[in-house]
């Protein structure tokens, strides 16, 4: 079974081929920005104005892949997903790791910082 209702997880990279993550402030763990479809990557994207050099696609049932990209991704401080992360909403869904796989998922809710200029 899927928990996480799609077929395919789309990653922003950035110039370099790095996955862009999110760290909140005063946070030690990082999430991975994915998402479920392209047309969502790419509306993050440029609401965000990110400088993305493009979009990679990892299929959701590939558990070797899913595995080695959860493993490189611990390699940098990130612990989770975040994803199909609205820009202008900061609602999202946060996939934790458990091991090499998918963990636990559960509903997140970024609110903006109003003291940022």
């Amino acid at each position: 079974m899927n928990l996480l209702d799609c077929s395919e997880l789309h990653f922003l990279l950035d110039r370099h081929g790095a996955i862009i993550a999110f760290q909140e402030k005063n946070r030690s763990w990082a999430g991975a920005l994915a998402f479920s479809n392209e047309h969502l990557a790419s509306r993050f994207a440029e609401a965000a104005r990110l400088e993305v050099a493009e979009t990679a696609a990892v299929a959701t049932d590939d558990a070797s892949s899913i595995s080695a990209l959860i493993t490189a991704l611990k390699k940098r401080p990130i612990r989770y997903l975040l994803l199909d992360l609205d820009y202008k909403t900061g609602q999202c869904r946060q996939v934790d790791f458990a091991g090499d796989a998918f963990g636990a998922i559960r509903e997140r809710q970024f609110v903006a910082d109003e003291h940022s200029d």
